[in-house]
């Protein structure tokens, strides 16, 4: 018999079982009877807005995926999975990164516009809004570096084609600022200076999550505008270079910015189980520090997650990284590495007593809010989907 991948476990009959879940003391099932979630999960999840402000919409991006029409099996997956925004950025960088930028944009653009009948573009948040009530899941383009601003003029061009978010730097330096495994963070430069005013002027979302600490700061002081941390977690709780300190989160909230928490398991535990519980863990102190309006998701990982990538795939991942990074076994976190992890990210909500409005603002109303500042339009008055309350 062919060994049963998490992929086929858990797709089933994914999309009709979170339509039209039965009933089973209490709990609802999913994923054709081999998921069960409560009716308060599944109920919140239908009526906020969700976004994962990191969400790759697949890791292995190679041309056997994006040239082919999208499969009823991935559209089954992305319709069930409860999520309505997905930031869809990658790493590029060196020499060649306006070019690596300009093909990124034109193929995954293009393959939204195919298959729009599961996929929508994003230039306003009020695109998201109208996504999440077309039953539709709206992208996000963006990039995890800057490589690609040969000068400041190039921020306006790159946002008239469609990128809505940019990271400063990834982890290694670049002419913006330091990344995160830098052994020496000088912070944002002169030419960074010019880029960050760039960005708030076309209202291009500002993205330090692998920036180096100082740079982290910098970019928080520098900017005007509220920005963001879209995927990382606390040091106070793993001690890794790639997540922040409470130093940085204090500053981000201070600017009015959120943070969203990954599931990336070297940034989630220090120690095993690494579970969705312990992703919780990293909500609960970014709240208890500087409030529920500044946490949402960002998990960094497509909606299958890092160990289902063959094993070529994996290895050259874990190859194009320092030392430091630390990669384990298993790179997804347990119960976080499949379609409707958000459903069980929601569970773990409801089982340390967050109440709806807190779980709506986690779960995408925080980072809404957001994006509707810096791309300069506002939720409509008469439509509180995902909102804090």
């Amino acid at each position: 018999m062919a060994a049963i991948s998490r992929r086929t476990l858990v797709i089933g009959a994914a999309s009709a079982a979170i339509a039209a879940p039965f009933v089973n003391r209490g709990a609802y099932a999913a994923a054709g009877g081999t998921r069960r979630y409560s009716k308060r999960a599944i109920d919140l999840v239908r009526r906020s807005l969700v976004i994962d402000m990191l969400a790759p919409l697949k890791i292995e991006m190679d041309a056997s995926y994006y040239a082919a029409p999208l499969s009823d099996k991935d559209a089954a997956e992305f319709r069930a999975s409860g999520i309505t925004g997905f930031h869809h950025a990658v790493g590029i960088g060196g020499p060649s990164a306006r070019e690596q930028a300009l093909t990124f944009f034109s193929v995954w653009g293009n393959f939204v516009a195919r298959n729009s009948h599961v996929f929508t573009a994003v230039g306003t948040a009020d695109d998201l809004v109208r996504a999440k009530r077309d039953g539709k899941c709206a992208v996000i383009m963006g990039l995890q570096n800057a490589d690609h601003f040969q000068r400041a003029s190039d921020v306006k061009f790159f946002y008239e084609i469609g990128q809505r978010c940019a990271q400063l730097t990834y982890n290694s330096q670049n002419r913006i600022g330091s990344g995160s495994t830098e052994r020496v963070d000088g912070g944002v430069s002169d030419f960074g200076v010019s880029i960050i005013k760039a960005m708030n002027e076309v209202g291009m979302l500002i993205d330090v999550s692998h920036c180096g600490d100082r740079t982290t700061l910098d970019a928080i002081a520098i900017s005007p505008k509220p920005i963001a941390i879209t995927h990382s977690n606390c040091r106070a709780i793993v001690d890794h270079p790639r997540v922040k300190t409470d130093e940085a989160i204090k500053a981000l909230a201070a600017k009015g910015g959120v943070m969203g928490i990954t599931g990336v398991r070297m940034f989630v535990s220090k120690k095993e189980p690494t579970t969705v519980a312990s992703m919780v863990d990293h909500i609960d102190h970014v709240a208890r520090l500087v409030g529920i309006e500044h946490v949402g998701i960002g998990s960094d990982a497509d909606l299958n997650g890092y160990d289902d990538m063959s094993p070529e795939a994996n290895k050259q991942l874990r190859g194009a990284y320092k030392e430091s990074y630390a990669f384990r076994e298993k790179i997804d976190t347990d119960g976080f590495d499949h379609p409707l992890k958000i459903y069980d990210l929601t569970e773990e909500l409801i089982r340390r007593n967050y109440s709806d409005a807190n779980i709506a603002a986690v779960l995408g109303g925080n980072f809404h809010r957001l994006l509707a500042s810096t791309w300069g339009n506002e939720m409509p008055a008469d439509d509180k989907t995902g909102s804090a309350r």
